[in-house]
């Protein structure tokens, strides 16, 4: 297999030659969607040397795959559901990431299960963990542990005594999502692929009874281009619906989006050394420690208004709060959340109308010829499901297709990360950077650390924190900009950083400094920083409001309302046209 050396840069110059090789060569897959299933999607054709183009219409992870749980996990509560496949193989996937593909990205996280009733609760849910370390939980962590009330009380005393009776811990792990997805799409680029944001298909080629190709359009300017494919994959999640309206062609499945809505809270508003899941009438609540934070979620509702930006209501957040204040000594108001987020779950229309019992197993089909549709599933899962798209996609490729190899490509970043951490005191010293910064940066980098930190080798003032965010460096939204395809302040502070989630302000009030910072990368004069600056304070006062309506309907007509960052975005109806 052929690679250019530095491929992995996603930065302006990158861009400028992709949509150039978009319009002139020929590819044999093409995957549409820039969330975890198309990124796998993408790494997984090109790791067989395929020849592939990953096109996302707005930002890498921008849809789902930024507003999940922040969990590889195994699905604990699936086991109840019988889904015991389903379970080994997300059990499988997490080890894999733990200990192989991204042990940067993925860290083992303590869970508490507080047990509320005597007699049957604690043999039927030490079974269920127990089936759960056999299948593979407790492979490289801890297995359960028993715990009395006042065993489970010392590992989290901001429970209320009433409110458990005794306890059981377990392992599951933790993953900031959005940098997951940007990682597998940048390991995708690494080994050869065509990756571009920004860049929305708004229309299939057909040669007689058969897809082959897409047309898209960019979402910066509105250039269009023609990309000829063997083989199509729509991975587009919770918009699989409506990009294959786009072929004309009828599906063989259906999506359905649930919504659901996580709170971030500071660290010290709940005081616990494990994180904690709670059992509740349709499903189950986590509260999961974020860095300096905790996020509590989530709701699990019916959604059917806007895809690319839905609300979370004061319903929603009463909701949480509510549920996580029956079991906490000190109870969250409002006033202590500092984020707020929302995000949709593909799942597979199924008979039942309860969003929470429909499966989240996954589902491929080749539409039509050329053409290939997946959807469904979990975000542990996305590579198994990304395998078996490309599966299904390569009989349309003529060339010989070569098996995945996936489970055995770390992503960038991986390689040499355990050796990096046990010289964490060395790189401080290095780069004149404090340990716990290092530190830091290697969870969010592994070993592109140095790339990152490079790029104040000339202007060391980038080693500062950002004056009102100060989690973050300086260099690292310069890199962001210059190495991970952000166009836009949004990518930036809600993707890249996460500073939209972990600072009350939402983003505002650094936005000007981060624009000031990228304004040279991009291209930006003082008309376009203005522009970025204004479009961002317009998303955030438009979400905090829409978090103050009552129901999802008032509540999507004020974030609807906001300015898009990427002007030259269609709506789907429209891109059919």
């Amino acid at each position: 297999m052929t690679k250019q050396p530095g491929t992995q840069f996603l930065g302006p110059q990158q861009r400028e030659e992709a949509w150039a090789r978009l319009g002139k060569e020929q590819f044999d897959v093409v995957v549409i969607g820039g969330g975890v299933v198309g990124a796998g999607a993408a790494l997984d054709a090109a790791t067989r040397g395929l020849k592939v183009a990953l096109v996302e219409a707005r930002d890498y992870a921008s849809g789902t795959s930024s507003r999940s749980s922040k969990m590889f996990h195994g699905g604990l509560r699936y086991l109840e559901q019988l889904e015991f496949g389903l379970v080994r193989e997300a059990l499988r996937e997490r080890e894999l990431s733990l200990t192989t593909l991204a042990p940067h990205l993925v860290r083992p996280l303590r869970f508490l299960y507080p047990l509320t009733h005597r007699g049957w609760e604690r043999p039927y849910v030490a079974s269920g963990l127990f089936l759960y370390d056999q299948m593979g939980g407790a492979r490289s962590v801890p297995a359960q542990k028993q715990l009395s009330r006042a065993g489970a009380l010392r590992l989290a005393p901001a429970l209320k005594r009433r409110s458990l009776i005794g306890g059981i811990s377990y392992y599951d792990t933790v993953v900031d999502d959005a940098r997951h997805t940007l990682t597998v799409a940048r390991t995708a680029a690494y080994y050869g692929a065509v990756v571009r944001n920004s860049t929305q298909v708004v229309g299939f080629l057909r040669e007689a009874d058969r897809v082959s190709g897409v047309r898209v359009r960019d979402s910066e300017d509105g250039r269009t281009a023609e990309i000829r494919a063997h083989a199509v994959i729509n991975a587009t999640g919770v918009w699989t619906d409506e990009v294959q309206a786009l072929s004309h062609q009828r599906g063989h499945f259906r999506v359905r989006a649930s919504k659901g809505v996580h709170v971030v809270v500071p660290r010290d508003r709940i005081v616990s050394d494990a994180a904690i899941i709670l059992r509740t009438a349709t499903s189950v609540l986590f509260v999961i420690p974020w860095g300096t934070h905790w996020i509590v979620g989530t709701t699990d509702t019916d959604w059917n208004l806007d895809l690319a930006h839905p609300a979370a209501t004061r319903a929603d957040i009463d909701y949480l709060l509510s549920r996580v204040n029956d079991v906490l000594v000190t109870p969250l108001t409002h006033a202590d959340i500092d984020g707020v987020y929302a995000g949709l779950r593909p799942l597979l229309a199924g008979e039942s109308d309860e969003t929470s019992k429909l499966s989240r197993e996954h589902a491929v089909a080749r539409v039509s010829p050329g053409l290939v549709a997946i959807a469904g599933g979990k975000y542990t899962t996305y590579r198994v499901m990304a395998q078996d798209a490309v599966e299904l996609a390569a009989e349309d490729i003529p060339a010989r297709v070569s098996p995945s190899i996936t489970e055995r490509v770390p992503l960038l970043g991986a390689d040499g990360y355990f050796a990096l951490v046990n010289q964490t005191l060395q790189l401080a010293e290095l780069y004149g950077v404090h340990p716990y910064r290092i530190k830091h940066l290697l969870e969010r980098y592994g070993s592109l650390i140095d790339e990152v930190l490079d790029l104040a080798e000339d202007r060391p003032e980038l080693l500062q924190p950002l004056t009102e965010a100060p989690s973050y460096l300086q260099v690292e939204v310069v890199y962001a900009a210059a190495a991970e395809g952000a166009l836009h302040l949004e990518d930036i502070l809600a993707r890249r950083t996460r500073i939209a989630i972990e600072y009350a302000h939402r983003g505002v009030d650094c936005a000007e400094q981060v624009a000031r910072l990228v304004a040279p990368v991009l291209g930006w004069d003082e008309a376009e920083i203005d522009r970025e600056v204004g479009t961002y304070q317009a998303r955030v006062e438009a979400e905090v409001r829409s978090q103050t309506q009552p129901d999802d309907a008032s509540a999507d007509a004020l974030r609807a309302a906001a300015p898009e960052a990427r002007m030259e975005i269609l709506e789907p109806v429209l891109a059919a046209r």
